[in-house]
């Protein structure tokens, strides 16, 4: 379904040109592009800025375009010449859903460093991203949360993350265990219902000033924030959504609102990833993401999806430069808005798009 309507933008776009509509795709036409891309370069993922991440990107997708048959099939079938591609928005997105049908990979490789799986719902096809280089997702994590939060050893890293403790393979636990690891503290760790133990381990961290980055998904945040008020002065609360039906749903608004009210906070934080992506975007207040420096968000028409912009609402794109060896340009199904500072909010969901529990909150 979704093929189809990235499929029929093209024809419109083509209208003399026949192309498929099925979910099968026209032979690639295996040409090779010449590209400058060293993916495995010291330094790759620090040399990014925004000077040259357009240069990049533009050089990345050369080289998946070259190294990736499904990627590569895709683009013949929406009849994109790679040549001819000059500018991030026209980079043909891969829609997200691929990440349940197909092995995205770039490059000939069959060693896994990491396998992240999405939740989905019961009864749906999760997600599944083969890194093969866990040095690239730990390179992207650790840049960009030094970029907004300065050292994670600086931190106590406390995680609230229940229902991905639960099942294998989330993203959102290893980014917590990579935190925790280079955090080094000595009360880093994850809590599943424990409230009384974590409330005697946050009031030890704020009666010592140690500043702490509690991290939670949101119906865990809720629950402990209704079981235990308290003042937290020194520590940074960092909801990653999803409510999964375990709460009545609430806007983000509310929730921070409630967050904030219980535990004495000036601004409630926000991170957005996912399964699919190995960068994050973080919201200091309000929602507000602001990618970091390897991660770029474009927004496409809702009812075109071949038509990209830097600015406006729709449906967002993802460059993610770190997906060197996966896909870098992927069409999610969120829906958002991008001010011109390229700073963006996530309104919802596209009404066709299966529930996803990092993602479920009404915003």
């Amino acid at each position: 379904m979704e093929l189809e309507f990235f499929l029929q933008a093209a024809k419109r776009k083509t209208a003399n040109t026949v192309i498929a509509t099925s979910c099968h795709f026209i032979p690639s036409k295996l040409t090779k592009v010449n590209y400058i891309f060293d993916p495995v370069s010291p330094g790759y993922m620090q040399d990014i800025n925004a000077e040259n991440f357009a240069d990049i990107a533009l050089s990345l997708f050369r080289f998946q375009y070259d190294q990736n048959s499904l990627y590569a099939q895709y683009t013949d079938a929406l009849h994109i010449d790679p040549s001819s591609v000059k500018t991030l928005s026209q980079i043909p997105f891969l829609p997200i859903s691929f990440f349940k049908t197909h092995q995205v990979k770039s490059g000939a490789w069959a060693d896994t460093a990491l396998l992240f799986e999405s939740s989905g719902t019961t009864g749906d096809i999760p997600s599944r991203h083969y890194v093969h280089d866990g040095a690239l997702y730990e390179a992207a994590l650790l840049d960009g949360f030094r970029s907004v939060y300065g050292d994670p050893s600086q931190y106590a890293v406390i995680a609230l993350l229940p229902s991905y403790l639960e099942r294998g393979n989330a993203s959102l636990v290893h980014m917590a265990k990579v935190l925790m690891e280079k955090s080094g503290h000595p009360d880093c760790g994850f809590y599943l219902n424990e409230w009384d133990k974590l409330k005697r381990v946050l009031q030890r961290q704020e009666a010592n000033g140690q500043k702490t980055l509690l991290l939670g998904v949101t119906f865990a945040l809720l629950d402990f924030a209704e079981a235990v008020p308290m003042p937290l002065k020194n520590t940074i609360v960092m909801e990653t959504g999803g409510m999964k039906g375990r709460r009545e749903e609430r806007t983000r608004e509310q929730v921070h609102h409630f967050l904030k009210h219980q535990w004495q906070l000036a601004e409630v934080h926000s991170e957005y990833g996912m399964t699919e992506l190995l960068s994050q975007a973080y919201a200091v207040k309000d929602g507000i993401f602001r990618a970091t420096a390897s991660m770029q968000v474009l927004v496409r028409d809702i009812n075109d999806p071949l038509e990209v912009q830097t600015l406006g609402t729709g449906c967002l794109n993802v460059i993610d430069l770190a997906n060197v060896y996966s896909c870098a340009f992927i069409a999610t199904e969120d829906i958002g808005r991008i001010a011109a500072d390229g700073s963006f909010e996530v309104l919802g969901r596209m009404d066709h798009a299966a529930l996803r529990g990092c993602n479920l909150m009404v915003l």
